[in-house]
């Protein structure tokens, strides 16, 4: 029983006290579980050899009350060849192997009661350490999910100063000067190109009056020049 009293204290200690001391409670947890997979094999052990025991006690038991009724027969059979002091002595031995066998028996009886209760608490003690199984895979999940909440915090802690959000603010303003330092260029040539084209349209422009001022004068001229001949 020795054992079940050492594992029994692995479930009555405070795990969650004992987790928050841990530097590595998933590490902590695995070899909990490991020391509980260990005694429980010891404790398988020694049910077997309890079992063993019993056994052999009820062995040693039947062979003894055999022997007794072996010798009762023997017993018998002298008083019916009417050997009294044969029959006596048959007797006598019969009582030894009966006497023996009523021990037997009684520590048999005594073993049997032992190892149903021995078996009894390795069948607890399976079910607690498949419980412990399951609470480590638990506890585990939540150490896990515990830890990326912790980060996401620090993150969004380190994030509260805005300096990120802030130099995207500064780049977007960057980016928008360029724009329209871009979009003042673009109307600048224009504004060039269109005093270009104004400039040889104005020159076209007085090419074309005097021909025609040209054109007029030879006109004129001609008109003067008919006149004079019908005169």
């Amino acid at each position: 029983m020795g054992f079940f009293d050492r594992v029994s204290t692995i479930f009555k200690s405070n795990v969650n006290a004992a987790l928050d001391k841990a530097e590595d409670p998933e590490k902590m947890l695995n070899q909990i579980t490991t020391e509980m997979q260990e005694q429980l094999v010891k404790v398988k052990q020694q049910v077997a050899a309890a079992i063993a025991n019993e056994k052999q006690l009820q062995k040693d038991y039947e062979q003894e009350q055999g022997q007794a009724e072996q010798w009762e027969q023997k017993a018998t059979l002298a008083l019916q060849k009417d050997n009294e002091e044969l029959a006596r002595q048959a007797l006598s031995r019969r009582n030894e192997h009966a006497s023996t066998a009523s021990g037997y028996k009684e520590q048999w009886e005594k073993q049997k009661q032992a190892v149903e209760m021995l078996k009894e608490n390795l069948r607890t003690l399976e079910r607690k350490i498949e419980e412990a199984r399951r609470k480590k895979d638990l506890l585990i999940s939540r150490q896990k999910r515990a830890k990326a909440q912790k980060a996401i915090h620090e993150t969004m802690a380190g994030m509260k100063d805005n300096s990120a959000f802030a130099s995207f603010d500064r780049m977007e303003a960057k980016v928008s000067d360029i724009e329209a330092r871009a979009d003042a260029a673009a109307e600048m040539a224009e504004l060039e190109h269109d005093t270009l084209e104004d400039e040889f349209a104005a020159l076209e422009k007085d090419g074309s009056v005097d021909d025609d001022l040209a054109a007029l004068k030879a006109k004129m001229s001609a008109g003067a020049s008919s006149a004079s001949s019908s005169g």
